[in-house]
């Protein structure tokens, strides 16, 4: 297949840290295109939980082995995401949605990005399961010594950990 034939998706987001939920929607848009840029967008001016390397490590070695071959994680920061798009190649935008308050925040940044450059937003509906689950809301429950085991991958759940040990 040539690079002009190839449909490829960005899936943007600090992934920080990765989730379940991620990963559902990483796994479903790579069975509707031919690669998946995983771009980890981040601010160099403020600090994540997670190192913007441990994320990307995270995120490949979360991706099951069945789609990892359409499947490049990347690291962005400054810059607008139409640019990115161009840069890699994307076709389209997939975001994952939980629900109407996802919509509502994700719908003028899709019309914006179409507005700019005219790439296309898809949006994927989150599994049930995860409808729940933010990094942020994590990252709180882990810090406050709750259980987010069956919410993250077992090696971000590890890290959580190490961060926050129960009782500090």
């Amino acid at each position: 297949m040539s690079e002009q034939q190839i449909r490829r998706a960005l899936c943007p987001g600090s992934y920080d840290p990765i989730t379940l939920g991620h990963v559902d929607v990483l796994v479903r848009a790579a069975a509707l295109f031919d690669e998946v840029v995983v771009a980890v967008l981040h601010n160099p001016a403020k600090h994540g939980l997670f190192g913007v390397e441990e994320r990307l490590g995270f995120i490949e070695r979360a991706v099951p082995e069945a789609v990892a071959p359409r499947v490049r994680v990347e690291a962005f920061a400054g810059r607008l995401l139409v640019d990115v798009c161009r840069d890699v190649g994307a076709d389209a935008i997939v975001k994952g949605l939980r629900g109407e308050t996802d919509f509502a925040y994700e719908l003028p940044m899709a019309l914006m990005n179409r507005h700019l450059t005219g790439v296309e937003t898809v949006f994927l509906p989150g599994s049930p399961e995860y409808g729940h689950v933010s990094s942020s809301l994590v990252k709180e429950v882990a810090r406050f010594g709750g259980d987010v085991g069956g919410l993250v991958p077992h090696e971000v759940l590890a890290a959580l950990t190490e961060k926050f040990p129960a009782g500090s």
